[in-house]
């Protein structure tokens, strides 16, 4: 796919301007199955294409470009029958609201990184505040984080990065950590022991055609 025509389905995806057209998906979506949201997405041309799109252009178009897109295109895979949408925050940052995808199934988080298996302690420290904002959680819905291939991530969430290094600016979340769990939890992996069971690390890449 050439830059021009990648640039171009980007272009029309986000129309005049990109945060009206994710607050026009955000409210058009909710109450979707996955049947309708695969006709959602086919009407506006969010498919393989479009997605591989925003990942070929990623610094030029922007996260918000690859995050929207992915969770849209991907909604299609990932709901169950009966499962509809009740909320979604498609733009890369913090948009207000809980999780990225909630519905009435599951609670959902989704990190569209391209890991590299180095020293990645920025993209690490997400991944783990949005596994622990996913664990403490109280639902009885199931619990999901959606990320590009799973071995890195995991590798990450069963290693033994200390977990003051981790939150070093999430002072909160450590607090919240200590006070809850006692100072036997120390790195990634003793949180992730307790938890690995109720949230689910789930590979997205085959629902979004391409592999960063």
């Amino acid at each position: 796919m050439s830059i021009e025509t990648a640039i171009e389905a980007i272009s029309k995806f986000q129309g005049d301007s990109l945060t009206k057209s994710l607050s026009r998906f955000e409210d058009d979506i909710i109450g979707a199955s996955a049947s309708e949201s695969l006709e959602y997405c086919s009407e506006r041309k969010i498919d393989d294409d479009f997605v591989a799109s925003a990942l070929a252009v990623k610094k030029v178009a922007g996260e918000d470009h690859i995050h929207a897109s992915g969770i849209l295109h991907s909604l299609k895979d990932i709901l169950k029958k009966g499962e509809v949408v009740q909320s979604v925050s498609l733009g890369a940052g913090n948009t207000g609201r809980k999780f990225d995808l909630e519905t009435n199934f599951q609670v959902a988080e989704f990190k569209f990184i391209d890991w590299k298996g180095g020293a990645e302690s920025i993209r690490q420290n997400g991944l783990f505040k949005d596994f622990y904002e996913l664990a403490e959680y109280d639902t009885e819905k199931a619990k999901n984080l959606y990320v590009v291939d799973t071995h890195y991530p995991l590798k990450f969430l069963n290693g033994r990065r200390a977990l003051n290094s981790v939150l070093s600016k999430q002072p909160t979340i450590y607090k919240g950590i200590s006070d809850k769990y006692g100072s036997a939890i120390k790195v990634v992996r003793d949180y992730y022991e307790i938890h690995k069971r109720s949230v689910r690390v789930i590979d997205i890449s085959p629902y979004i055609g391409r592999v960063l």
